[in-house]
């Protein structure tokens, strides 16, 4: 019974191998470690791919295997753990005191990718030996330990390898690869002497000038046998590779699969080339890299970027289709006097009610209608049977517009506050009180006028101080004797770099003069002279004021260049942020197609002063507020501040309690007066009500006469209007 169970025992006990042990002993490169010691190094030499070759290579790669047996545990599974970082560098160390090395990232790299491929070899070797019988099937008995490689492994790391082995996924894994490559469709027959020494081999047999053999050549070489035959099918895909190589550009080989991958018809695998063999890489081998896949967040900004694109094409599509409504409705140029200065209202401006008929007749608001001949909107004719209206006041803030603001992309009523827009002759209703004075009470005071001299609008100054604009009737006679009386006359004025970061020419034209005599909306033009008024009056030659302010250009930033040049408004932003070593404050005059309005920054505090004079919320510019945001986050990158978290994302606005405008066309006015203000208190901070000294409701019409009569003067200061 003894016996049976001794024979049976004996039946499963492994083969006696210690007979059959191979002669040879470990690789430890004795001579390298003698030859180290004498100060003896071995140079080694690179092809034009970047591959090792020459004949130290095959001693450097079995000496690369030494050292990781020497420094790797076996216990390793993943040769890119961080983990075996300190031995990787010792490594390389070694082997840079042995051999003739550029201690460069590329050089380090693909010796260390060589070492990862040895120790995936010597972790195979190990499982087939000792894990596996002749079947190369896993032994069901404990592997002894390997006494023989005593010095490369401890026993407790056999004893974790060989449970690493045997679990059941690694086993599914050894299976499928085994059976992958048990059968090979083109089998390699070089042996070990791999594509980039037998492509070396090829170039000195041939003794050829070329530098490197293309991937299907050396593919086709690297499976002819010891007779030198060359089997069918590996005939055919060279034959197909020659072919597609004269259709397929090198740039399409690159972007896309290798000749020799469409003729295998094989996917193409990153980082590597098929037929070249380990370290040459589509960036050695095409001298450009490989157009890698983009990230999620790439994607995510392409994808928000067309998301963006469509969105303004929605709005151009939309923006088009009411200027084409618009246009239908226009009669001819010859007609609009006819048209735009109605019998039925007085002439000049009057407040008004505003009513719409759909989908009930209703009362919606209040404001100002403009009837003057000629009278334009946003540079265009009105529609047949409308008028020029300005609105102050909503009565239904779900009622809208008649005709849709194209200019500002306005529908809702509510959104018009302070614009001009176009509202039906029907739905308009003079105010009583207005309306009383008669159509003819007001011909005959215009007709009163002296020649060649403009009332203003109706709204008149106060009695109690009798205030006569000189420099105002001035500079208007100066314009009718000079050649700006003509139509499309026009002065420069130079902008120095200081005021806006740059050097520029402003230009003037007689309307915008025509706009500050009659009280009408402004242009960038007046806005921009009345701050070089500010620079020269104020600013020039006083240190402190011009270190502490500085002014952004409405020309440069606007509504209009924001949706369209977004990218070219924040980069004068930031640049001209980075132009300040100290606190400054920006003032920057914001048109949104319609309306003026100010704003201060302070971009090294990150605070936003919000200057409004008809009361909105800076939520209703959602464009311009994120160029601000954007602009003072790239600012703090590029001066590398560091922000409190809580801070990080959150950019301080302030809401300032500025006086307001009672009508439609005061904005640019107001704009000019509350840059005057912030410059002569000469402090960077504004306080939320506004300043003490200049605290109002509303600006009178002699504080906004004022502002004309300084522009005027200094128009005449300049002698832009000489005759």
């Amino acid at each position: 019974m003894d016996s049976d169970q001794e024979n049976s025992q004996d039946a499963n006990a492994p083969d006696d191998t210690s007979e059959k042990e191979i002669t040879r002993g470990i690789t430890i490169m004795k001579s390298i470690i003698r030859d180290r010691d004498k100060a003896v190094t071995y140079n080694v030499n690179w092809n034009a791919d970047n591959q090792l070759i020459g004949s130290n290579a095959a001693k450097l790669a079995s000496y690369i295997g030494t050292l990781v047996r020497m420094h790797i545990p076996i216990t390793a599974t993943r040769w890119s753990n961080k983990e075996l970082g300190s031995a990787k560098d010792k490594i390389w160390t070694e082997i840079l005191r042995s051999f003739n090395i550029e201690d460069t990232t590329i050089r380090k790299k693909y010796i260390l990718q060589l070492a990862g491929k040895r120790h995936r070899g010597w972790r195979t070797f190990l499982t087939n030996k000792y894990l596996k019988d002749k079947e190369i099937f896993f032994v069901e008995y404990d592997p002894e330990y390997p006494v023989k490689y005593a010095i490369f492994i401890t026993e407790e790391e056999w004893v974790a390898f060989v449970a690493q082995r045997r679990d059941e996924n690694f086993k599914k894994v050894s299976a499928t690869n085994r059976e992958r490559a048990s059968n090979p469709t083109y089998a390699y027959k070089k042996g070990r002497l791999g594509y980039a020494r037998l492509e070396e081999k090829i170039l000195d047999e041939t003794k050829s000038d070329a530098t490197s053999l293309p991937p299907h050549v050396l593919w086709k070489e690297a499976r002819v046998g010891k007779d030198g035959t060359v089997r069918d099918d590996v005939q055919h895909i060279y034959d197909e590779c020659e072919t597609l190589s004269q259709s397929i550009s090198t740039a399409e080989d690159q972007e896309n699969r290798s000749v020799l991958s469409r003729a295998l018809n094989v996917p193409e695998y990153p980082s590597r080339v098929r037929g070249k063999g380990h370290g040459c890489t589509p960036t050695s081998l095409y001298k450009n890299p490989r157009r890698r896949n983009p990230s999620n967040q790439e994607v995510m900004e392409t994808l928000q970027a067309l998301q963006a694109q469509v969105l303004q094409l929605q709005k151009d599509n939309e923006r088009y289709r009411c200027m084409e409504k618009c246009s239908s409705q226009l009669k001819e140029t010859s007609e609009k006097a006819s048209i735009n200065c109605q019998n039925k209202f007085p002439e000049g401006i009057s407040s008004c009610q505003l009513y719409l008929s759909s989908p009930t007749y209703r009362l919606v608001g209040k404001g100002k209608v403009h009837n003057t001949s000629g009278d334009l909107l946003h540079h265009r004719p009105l529609p047949d049977g409308h008028l020029k209206v300005s609105v102050d006041v909503v009565l239904d803030k779900e009622a809208l517009l008649p005709i849709p603001d194209i200019v500002s992309e306005t529908t809702l009523l509510r959104d018009a506050i302070g614009s001009f827009v176009a509202w039906p002759l029907d739905l308009i209703f003079i105010d009583d009180e207005v309306f009383a004075q008669g159509s003819q009470q007001l011909s005959q005071k215009i007709g009163s006028r002296q020649k060649n001299k403009r009332d203003l609008p109706v709204t008149s100054l106060p009695k109690k101080r009798a205030f006569v604009p000189r420099y105002q009737i001035s500079l208007e006679t100066l314009v009718d004797s000079s050649d700006m009386a003509t139509a499309g006359a026009i002065r420069l004025l130079d902008m120095e770099e200081d005021i806006f970061g740059y050097s520029c020419t402003e230009t003037i034209g007689k309307e915008d003069l025509e706009h500050i005599f009659r009280h009408q909306e402004l242009g960038v033009g007046v806005i921009h002279t009345y701050i070089r008024f500010l620079y020269d009056n104020f600013m020039r030659g006083n240190d402190q004021l011009s270190n502490r302010f500085r002014f952004v250009s409405s020309s440069l930033v606007n509504k209009a260049l924001i949706c369209r040049e977004p990218d070219s408004c924040r980069e004068y932003l930031v640049k001209r942020f980075m132009a300040s070593s100290t606190n400054n404050l920006y003032l920057w005059p914001y048109n949104s197609g319609c309306h003026w309005l100010l704003l201060a920054i302070d971009p090294l505090k990150e605070v936003v002063y919000f200057l409004n004079s008809i009361d909105g919320e800076w939520t209703n510019y959602p464009d311009m507020k994120q160029l601000v945001d954007t602009s003072i986050k790239v600012f703090r990158s590029q001066r590398q501040a560091r922000v409190p978290r809580t801070k990080s994302s959150n950019i301080t606005w302030i809401k300032v309690q500025c006086p307001l405008q009672r009508n439609g066309i005061d904005c640019g006015y107001f704009v000019m007066r509350f840059m005057r203000e912030i410059i002569n208190m000469n402090q960077i901070e504004i306080p939320i009500t506004y300043f003490d000294e200049y605290k109002c409701a509303h600006y009178t019409r002699l504080q906004l006469e004022q502002i004309k009569e300084e522009l005027c003067q200094y128009f005449i200061e300049k002698r832009l209007l000489s005759i």
